[in-house]
C-alpha cells in the first residue's frame, strides 16, 4: 500500500496538524507568494487548495504577490527592455502602467479565482485600494555613498511611508481571504512598485500577525557547509551576517523576517516554495519547511 495513502498515517498527521491548528486559530498569517510557487500549475493549485484550508479551520491568511516573471514578459512583448539596478526594476511612466495593469489585474485577479475556484472567498486588492499604502518615492544610492552624491534614477520604485490596515480587518472579519499586489500610492495620487517581501514584512507588523512567510525559490538559509537551518534567533542570524555566510539574494528576505519579528511578528519563516504544500507543512507541522527566524535563541514551533 502506498504509505501517502496509508490512513493511519494520515490520521497521525492530521493528530499532529491539531496543536498547530488550536495555536493559530483566530490568528493572522501573512503569506508573500511568488516564485516557482507562483507559476507552476501543480504548485499554484496545491497553494490555492492551502490558502482555503487554513481559512476553513480558523485562522487568517492574508497573501501578498509578486509577479516580476509576468512584467518582464509584457514589456518584452511590448518591445521594452527591463532594467534593474541592485535587484529593483526600473519603473518609468510606461512601465509603471505596465506594472499596474499585470500585479494589479492578470496576476492578482488569477490568484483570487483560482482560491475561489477551491472553494475560498478571495478578494484582490492593490496598496490603492482603501488607501492601505501609502508610498513615496526609492531614493537608492550606489553603495555607501555620500549625501552629496546623486541618487540613482529608478522611477515609481517606492518605499513605503504607512500602511493602513482597515480594509484587510474588514475583510478578514467577513471570512474573505485578502488577496494583495505591492502597489502603493504616493500623496500626489501616483502609483508606486514596491518589493512584494517588503509589503508583506510591513503588513504583518501592522496587522499584529502571528506569523510571517515568505515562499521563495531556495530551501532556505543554508550554513557554509550547504546544511539547512531550521531554526535561527535574531542574534544568531546578525552573526551569520558578520560571518559572510548570509549573502546575496538572502539578505534582503533575511532582512525582511528580521524586521517583522522585530517589530512583533512571533516568527517568521523563509520556505521553500517549490515543495508541495509547502505553506500547510511550515504551518501544521512538527518539522516545517525552511528556515524560521523568533525572538529566542531555540526557536520552540507551537505545543
Amino acid at each position: 500500500m502506498n504509505s501517502v495513502k496509508d490512513p493511519a498515517l494520515m490520521a497521525g498527521l492530521l493528530a499532529e496538524a491539531l496543536p498547530y491548528i488550536q495555536h493559530f486559530h483566530g490568528q493572522t498569517i501573512v503569506i508573500k507568494y511568488g516564485g516557482n510557487a507562483m507559476t507552476d500549475e501543480s504548485l499554484k493549485r496545491g497553494f490555492a487548495r492551502d490558502v482555503v484550508l487554513m481559512k476553513l479551520v480558523g485562522m487568517n491568511p492574508v497573501v501578498v504577490h509578486g509577479g516580476g516573471p509576468q512584467i518582464g514578459q509584457l514589456l518584452e512583448r511590448i518591445g521594452k527592455k527591463s532594467e534593474f539596478v541592485d535587484g529593483l526594476r526600473v519603473t518609468d511612466s510606461e512601465t509603471i502602467d505596465v506594472v499596474e495593469m499585470v500585479l494589479g489585474g492578470l496576476v492578482n485577479k488569477n490568484i483570487v479565482a483560482l482560491i475561489n475556484a477551491h472553494g475560498g472567498r478571495a478578494v484582490g486588492l492593490s496598496g490603492k485600494d482603501g488607501d492601505m499604502i501609502r508610498a513615496r518615492k526609492l531614493v537608492l544610492k550606489k553603495g555607501a555613498a555620500s549625501d552629496t552624491e546623486d541618487p540613482v534614477e529608478l522611477g515609481f520604485v517606492g518605499e513605503i511611508e504607512s500602511i493602513n490596515p482597515s480594509v484587510v480587518d474588514v475583510l478578514d472579519e467577513g471570512d474573505f481571504i485578502p488577496v494583495i499586489a505591492p502597489i502603493g500610492v504616493g500623496v500626489d495620487g501616483r502609483a508606486y512598485n514596491i518589493n512584494a517581501d517588503t509589503v508583506a514584512g510591513k503588513l504583518a507588523v501592522t496587522l499584529g500577525a502571528e506569523k510571517l512567510i515568505l515562499l521563495t525559490n531556495t530551501p532556505g538559509v543554508l550554513d557554509k557547509e550547504g546544511n539547512l537551518l531550521t531554526g535561527l534567533s535574531e542574534a544568531r542570524v546578525q552573526e551569520l551576517i558578520d560571518e559572510g555566510v548570509i549573502t546575496g539574494g538572502m539578505l534582503p528576505k533575511v532582512r525582511c523576517a528580521l524586521d517583522a519579528v522585530a517589530g512583533g511578528v512571533r516568527t517568521a519563516t523563509i520556505s521553500d516554495g517549490r515543495v508541495p504544500h509547502s505553506t500547510l507543512l511550515e504551518t501544521l507541522t512538527d518539522e516545517g519547511v525552511g528556515t524560521q527566524i523568533g525572538r529566542s535563541r531555540e526557536v520552540v514551533r507551537p505545543a
